[in-house]
Parts: structure tokens; sequence; C-alpha cells
């Protein structure tokens, strides 16, 4: 019988055979996923660190999302968590940057409903947003969006021909 390993050591164990980095840049996750990652014994090795940008102007400020961007569309955004993607890779050096934004509720944001997230994953190759439409409750629809951003990780990062690949 095959052991489950959780997802956050999938994704330590494919940073160290890439010989690569990640940090985060979270808003709908409020630093769960940040929390999932260094969970892992040893993850020191290949998590660089976080940035919890919870209110909007940090976004801005911190990872350099465009400030027209957010005025116009406000934080809930695959634009947005493709910029912020890209900026916590390049603030904290690392090799691949994940985002999280969204809705968690229990009202809709922004004109957005509830269960609307984003998540970036910045990495040599360039950058891609998946924006899965999640259910439940706040605690939820948080939990299933930092593992979301791992599985997006898993299934991009690595093998050739995808577009934060880097391989």
């Amino acid at each position: 019988m095959t052991e489950f390993v959780p997802l956050a050591e999938q994704v330590h164990a494919e940073l160290r055979a890439l010989g690569a980095t990640l940090a985060v840049a979270e808003s709908l996750t409020g630093g769960l996923l940040a929390a999932r990652l260094v969970d892992v014994p040893g993850a020191s090795a290949t998590f660089r660190g976080s940035v919890t940008a919870y209110a909007t102007e940090l976004k801005a400020e911190l990872l350099g999302v465009d400030e027209g961007l957010l005025a116009v569309h406000g934080p809930v955004h695959p634009v947005v968590a493709r910029q912020m993607a890209e900026g916590v890779r390049r603030l904290l050096g690392a090799t691949y940057g994940l985002s999280t934004t969204g809705v968690a509720g229990p009202e809709p944001q922004d004109g957005q409903p509830v269960g609307t997230v984003h998540l970036g994953l910045a990495g040599p190759g360039g950058t891609l947003v998946s924006s899965p439409r999640l259910s439940g409750d706040r605690a939820t629809i948080r939990r299933k969006a930092a593992q979301g951003a791992l599985e997006l990780f898993l299934t991009h990062a690595a093998p050739a021909g995808n577009p934060a690949g880097s391989r």
C-alpha cells in the first residue's frame, strides 16, 4: 500500500529535485498556505518566506500590484493574482512565487460572489493563473484555496512545456 504524502511535502520534494525555492503571497488564505508549507520538517531548505497582504493597498506597496488595476477591479481579479505571484517571487528572491486572492465570505466583495478564487504561479518560464470556483463556508474555501495553490504548483511548476516550468 502506497503511503499518503501530504501536498506540502510533495511540493518541498519537487523543489528539492529542481534545486528551487518558493515564496508565497497570500490574501484570501491569510497565512494558511505558508503555515502548511512550514509544517513540513526541513522546509527552510526550499521555502523563502511569505507576505500576507490582506489590505488592498499592501498588494501595491509590498508586491507591486498595479494601483490602477486595484482601483478599477479590486483585489479579487486574475491579474492581481498574477502580479502578486510575480511580486513575491521578485521581493523574496525565490525561483517560484505562489499567490492567493479571492472571496471567502460570508458576504460578496467588490461585486465578486463568495467562492471566487484566483491562484497565481510565477516561475522561470512565466506566470499562469488558475481561477477555481469554490464552495463551502469561509474556513472551507480558505482551506480549499491553499490546497489548490499547492496543486497548481505540483501540476505546472516542473513538467516540460508548462508556462511556469523550469525544465
